[in-house]
């Protein structure tokens, strides 16, 4: 397997971005074997760097880390009090209907089949997601939808649950489409394509995009 490499896009004494490829974790997992991660590599070159958020192994793209304790408790806050801006892009299976939308769905974990997790009325905590259909290409089974996607809260596989729940799972995804569908392509094509927020230092607005590689 090709060595994964993150990109460093911006780098000062408060933070980094960094762009996550498909297939690698943001942080570390459970066996000796699932050590190597985004927050590792980044430490290597960067000692102080301490992960903020996480994009589940399969999604690429921004990730912000924070030059330590204070500025992860800075950014970290902006985080948890929703004023980052963030927008993901995906491909996904069908021709969604609407042109723009909000999936509103509570989520929780699947007990039966964990990391699944699933649409949980009773007992899900809440979730809301703004879509808008950027493109609709193909017919039948090869018909798909690419979409800009606004999580406003952060649930564990909040895109890809809602995207799923609603009849159209992302292309490629590997817990929540169809068998065939992670066999056919490479990758899940779930990327997050934008950041803004306001520099925990500087106080300045601060933008960051990355180039969707789909």
């Amino acid at each position: 397997m090709p060595q994964l490499s993150p990109a460093i896009l911006y780098a000062d004494d408060a933070l980094i971005v960094a762009d996550k490829p498909a297939g690698l974790l943001s942080v570390p997992a459970r066996g000796e074997e699932r050590q190597d991660c985004l927050a590792s590599r980044v430490q290597a070159l960067y000692p102080d760097a301490l992960i903020v958020h996480r994009l589940d192994m399969a999604t690429s793209g921004l990730i912000v880390l924070a030059r330590g304790a204070e500025m992860l408790r800075r950014i970290s806050l902006a985080f948890e009090q929703r004023i980052v801006g963030k927008h993901y892009c995906a491909l996904v299976h069908g021709h969604i209907a609407n042109d723009a939308g909000e999936i509103a769905l509570p989520l929780g974990a699947d007990p039966d089949n964990r990391p699944r997790q699933i649409v949980d009325a009773v007992g899900g905590r809440r979730a809301l997601t703004r879509y808008r259909v950027m493109a609709r290409s193909g017919d039948g089974d090869a018909a798909t939808s690419r979409v800009e996607l606004k999580p406003v809260t952060g649930r564990t596989h909040q895109l890809r649950v809602h995207l799923m729940s609603i009849g159209h799972a992302i292309v490629g995804d590997p817990l929540y489409a169809a068998p065939d569908s992670a066999a056919r392509y490479a990758r899940m094509h779930l990327h997050a394509a934008s950041l803004a927020f306001i520099h925990p230092h500087t106080r300045v607005p601060v933008c960051f995009e990355s180039m969707v590689p789909f």
